[in-house]
């Protein structure tokens, strides 16, 4: 029998770099050091630390790097081909202010220069008809025209319904040594802002993804490259290249699919995801399944892409604290990222962050972090957290439970925004706390939330690289159609479906998926006539009163007289990445046994707190709060009034009370 090869999943974090290795039924996790100014170099060095001379292995990676190259803005020089009189398009948007009452608002700087704007004679209508051709001398032009740009973004009108032109613009830079990325290629539908943004974006940041990614695949030594997905997927390293747009939720889209996983092995299916890493937290509501959307932004720009619905907020363990200019504390977005990272760490920083905080207060132990590979130095932070504590009138001790009562309220908000804030009520929820501080906070988010339970899976500081890990091979296609009444009954959209189940299918045998191991689901975009916005339905013979109740369930009313439009249509092909699940842990015998006791500030006063090595933990045993559990990966608080019971699989599940 042939040996699978192993496999490595790695997740690029601002801070930490997490990889989880598979060989067999065996699973390993490390965590390096990020590298931001080249990620490629922490991944690299970690395989070369985690791989054999020899050893075959598959690379199942999320990267960041696209995400970092639009918030920095230092993505290629890129010019936008559109039709004449539309250059300007990608800039006006849909003219929201982004500071509805700023006096003078400020929005973030266009991807794309007005001087690389070009507009081009020809028109496509809204059927797909021709108005007005192109023009053969403009095409023979456009070339030189481009000549300085790293990159070209291509989008004309109504191109969802007839590619034509498009098609012919790009067949007339086929000489350009640059990628051109075309927006019915890439996103063939109708919203011509939503479609040009997000093959403007594509576009912005494909030169810089192609060099990493062709030098991972290079360099890595990795059999095969699969990158993860924004839409929770994952897919080729080929494909990656020509479409990063889909990258630029990757990391966190792996954290959201194995917190539902590891919600579900519990018995659980209504989840909060609370990941929070060095640098900033994201959260997401699954009522059962991971929620996607289209409507998503990022510095400014819109993404349509099918991505996990996630709400990011800057605040991490490395998260700087200080005082705003009224002179109330404040913590981050600015972090410290993995350089020179927080005080404690010994590389330089002066700035006291979150991470400083629990250190100070005991709630880290400092000669176990990473398992004890690299034990932190908490005399460092006396300084710089008297300092700040004198400036808010504290002593160092009140100064750093400020910083984690301030973190806490922006995290608070971003959970509230998410659940809340939708209409769904947490008391129906499971806070699912993971990356490597998330542990040290959920407990007190979830009191301040009413979640009843917290739930934190084993190696939380590595749960999103096993999401990577674990995540199938998808292909997601779609297609305006803008169809109503008889157009729209599901035979007349089957030969539409039909194309769409072909691509998507033919892109999975690419990457050696196919015939039975395949699924596809097919759904579509609805809507009543008139509306400016849809909801996804599955599509089956009733989709539309499918879509009644689903409008009633998400607005309240619906309106059984009215036109239904099928307005996109949707496939998704998925392939299984076959894994072991998780193994079930020893039943105890007896009462968990802490391993000494530390020294934590607890309700403003010094305690000696039990601490326990959660990796001799065993299954139905029970700790009572206050206490620390600390593990290789992140180090899990539990306050007073608040029990952790050790579940079958090694997780941990969290309740207030006896």
């Amino acid at each position: 029998m042939t040996q699978k090869p192993t496999v490595v999943a790695v997740d690029t974090g601002g801070t930490f770099t997490d990889f989880v290795v598979l060989r067999g039924a065996s699973v390993a996790v490390h965590k390096r050091a990020s590298t931001p100014t080249n990620p490629a170099q922490a991944v690299l060095e970690g395989l070369r630390e985690l791989i054999g001379p020899g050893e075959e292995f598959v690379l199942a990676h999320g990267s960041t790097v696209a995400t970092n190259a639009l918030l920095e803005r230092r993505g290629a020089r890129t010019a936008w081909i559109t039709n004449w009189g539309f250059e300007d398009l990608v800039e006006i948007g849909r003219q929201a202010r982004p500071q509805l009452y700023a006096l003078v608002s400020e929005r973030a700087a266009p991807l794309v220069a007005p001087d690389d704007r070009i507009g081009i004679a020809g028109r496509v209508l809204q059927d797909g008809s021709e108005e007005s051709p192109l023009d053969p001398d403009e095409l023979r032009e456009l070339a030189a025209r481009v000549s300085e740009a790293e990159s070209v973004a291509v989008g004309l009108l109504h191109s969802y319904a007839n590619p034509a032109h498009e098609e012919c613009v790009a067949e007339a830079l086929d000489g350009l040594e640059v990628p051109v990325t075309c927006s019915a290629r890439l996103l063939p539908e109708y919203r011509e802002y939503e479609r040009f943004s997000t093959a403007l974006v594509n576009a912005y940041v494909a030169p810089l993804v192609h060099r990493y990614l062709e030098a991972l695949d290079r360099e890595s030594g990795a059999r095969r490259v699969r990158i993860m997905a924004s839409g929770g997927g994952a897919f080729s390293v080929e494909r990656a290249a020509r479409e990063p747009v889909h990258t630029i939720l990757s990391g966190p889209a792996g954290g959201v699919v194995a917190a539902l996983e590891a919600a579900r092995r519990c018995g659980f299916e209504r989840v909060l995801s609370f990941d929070m890493g060095g640098t900033s937290t994201d959260v997401s509501l699954c009522p059962g399944r991971p929620l996607h959307t289209k409507e998503y932004e990022i510095s400014g720009s819109a993404v349509a892409i099918p991505v996990i619905d996630i709400h990011t907020v800057g605040a991490g363990g490395g998260s700087i604290a200080d005082r705003d200019p009224g002179g109330a504390l404040k913590v981050g977005p600015e972090s410290a990222g993995a350089v020179p990272g927080p005080i404690c760490y010994g590389q330089g920083g002066a700035a006291v962050t979150v991470t400083d905080a629990h250190v100070w207060l005991g709630r880290i132990p400092a000669e176990l972090f990473l398992g004890g590979e690299q034990p932190l130095d908490r005399a460092a932070i006396e300084g710089p957290l008297s300092e700040l504590a004198a400036e808010l009138s504290e002593s160092p001790e009140g100064a750093a439970q400020g910083v984690l009562e301030v973190a806490n309220t922006r995290m608070e908000g971003a959970l509230r925004l998410i659940s809340v804030e939708r209409g769904h009520d947490p008391a129906d929820l499971v806070l699912v706390a993971f990356g490597g501080a998330a542990p040290l906070h959920a407990v007190e988010l979830a009191g301040h939330l009413g979640v009843p339970h917290v739930l934190v899976p084993p190696d939380p500081g590595t749960l999103s690289a096993n999401g990577i890990l674990v995540a199938d091979v998808r292909k997601d296609v779609s297609r305006s159609v803008l169809r109503s009444g008889d157009d729209a009954e599901l035979a007349a959209l089957g030969p539409v479906f039909a194309e769409l189940e072909r691509t998507a299918r033919a892109e999975l045998a690419t990457e050696g998926f196919q015939g039975e191991g395949v699924s596809v689901d097919r759904a579509i975009d609805a809507r009543y006539g008139g509306q400016s916005y849809e909801l996804g339905v599955p599509a089956t013979a009733d989709w539309p009163e499918v879509f009644h109740a689903a409008h009633m369930g998400r607005f309240g009313f619906k309106r059984e007289d009215a036109v239904v439009e099928a307005v996109t249509l949707r496939v998704t092909a998925r392939a299984r990445v076959a894994h072991p699940g998780p193994s079930p842990i020893e039943e105890a015998e007896t009462a968990a046994a802490a391993e000494h006791e530390i020294r934590v500030y607890v309700d403003a006063e010094w305690r000696q707190v039990p601490l326990y090595r959660r990796a001799t933990l065993r299954a139905g045993q029970r700790l009572d709060g206050p206490a620390v559990i600390a593990e290789y990966s992140a180090t899990t608080w539990l306050p007073p009034a608040w029990h952790a019971e050790v579940a079958a699989y090694g997780d941990l599940l969290l309740a207030a009370g006896s």
